[in-house]
């Protein structure tokens, strides 16, 4: 059997998926909830958890859902007016997906999450018990960032990135992204000779693939699945990529629908996936590049000599960026100081004082390239 097939496989016989449905497929400008749609999916979710598995929906659609029932014609462009949507939308949603189980007499419990939700530890265990009791209860979870109350605007992308930090979460098995293109293509599919990607073993796969951005009634597109795609094979979960037209083919294990992606051979620990992940940033430290190269190839402890700046407030114990020079993110990392201390070492450096090593500002292990 080939690597792929046997990726294949193995989201087929997944026991716990997460289901990502993009705006587009259950939604529209005219009607708002496109209801024959919506039942097809919650029909194909059904027979998947009928042969066994926990399926987990994360349903974009909110301000979709929300913009006929107030008159509204195009997507609203203020934080306001989409949170407004929201508020509408999400009772329009929920009702519908409730509706749509409770034809197999199946409860539907709606959770409604925020990127501060996921990045505080604290919350994101609560989350992710909730879920799990949702579980065994036999409900089914139907997942949407809070967007009446997120303060930015539509960070999770779509809920691309949201699904995947649901699928960690939930130690889920599978992800399957559904929105409204077939599979990963290596360049714009609208504007003719491209070509399907069948499977992506490794982010190197995706040299020269160019992805676009979202549609009228979504944020995401495909550099967001891209990035979900890459958040989920950091947690060790393979992902299938494909259209919502095509969801019964994807989630009764079809071998020839969308693209797959591998997970990392060995999957990342909770610990350095919520660093690198999950987890709200309280500022960020400049380095050298000397430090630039120690923390990202040879996976050293950043130290206070490697520093040259300091960038916002942090405290002991919060997550932090570190940037190189030209302003990128190079790394994230438990802080060892705070922000106070850091300036104050970094200024008796400059007067001339040795600051010596002392501890680590970030030590290794709670260091993460990105």
């Amino acid at each position: 059997m080939t690597p792929e097939r046997d990726l294949r496989r193995r989201i087929g016989s997944a026991r716990r998926v997460v289901v990502k449905i993009g705006s587009s497929a259950i939604t529209s400008f005219e009607g708002g909830i496109r209801r024959a749609q919506l039942d097809a999916l919650a029909d194909v979710c059904q027979t998947r958890m009928d042969a066994g598995s926990d399926v987990f929906v994360v349903s974009s659609g909110a301000i979709g859902a929300g913009m006929s029932p107030l008159g509204m014609t195009t997507r609203p462009s203020t934080l306001a007016a989409k949170q407004a949507a929201a508020s509408v939308g999400q009772l329009e949603l929920a009702r519908a997906w409730g509706d749509s189980f409770a034809r197999y007499d199946r409860v539907v419990g709606q959770v409604l999450l925020t990127a501060g939700d996921v990045g505080r530890r604290e919350s994101a265990a609560n989350a992710q018990r909730t879920l799990d009791r949702l579980r065994t209860l036999k409900a089914v979870p139907v997942i949407n960032e809070n967007d009446t109350v997120a303060t930015n605007e539509i960070r999770f992308g779509d809920n691309d990135r949201l699904a995947a930090l649901v699928a960690h979460l939930t130690s889920a098995d599978a992800l399957i992204l559904l929105s409204d293109v077939d599979a990963l293509y290596d360049s714009d599919p609208r504007k003719g000779g491209a070509t399907p990607v069948s499977m992506v073993a490794g982010m190197e796969d995706l040299d020269g693939v160019v992805a676009g951005a979202g549609g009228a009634l979504g944020t995401g597109g495909m550099a967001s699945k891209l990035a979900a795609a890459r958040l989920a094979a950091d947690a060790g979960i393979p992902v299938l990529l494909t259209a919502a037209e095509r969801a019964s083919r994807a989630l009764s294990g079809d071998p020839d629908v969308g693209t797959v992606f591998a997970p990392r051979p060995e999957r990342m620990t909770a610990r350095r996936f919520w660093v690198r992940h999950a987890a709200d940033a309280h500022g960020a430290v400049v380095l050298d590049d000397g430090a630039v190269r120690a923390v990202t190839r040879s996976r050293r402890s950043l130290l206070l000599a490697g520093v040259t700046g300091v960038d916002g407030l942090f405290h002991f114990g919060d997550v932090i960026e570190m940037h190189d020079h030209a302003g990128e993110t190079v790394a994230r990392g438990i802080a060892q100081y705070d922000s106070i201390e850091v300036r104050g070492r970094l200024a008796e450096r400059a007067s001339g004082s040795d600051i010596g090593q002392g501890r680590p500002l970030v030590h290794a292990d709670d260091l993460v390239p990105v």
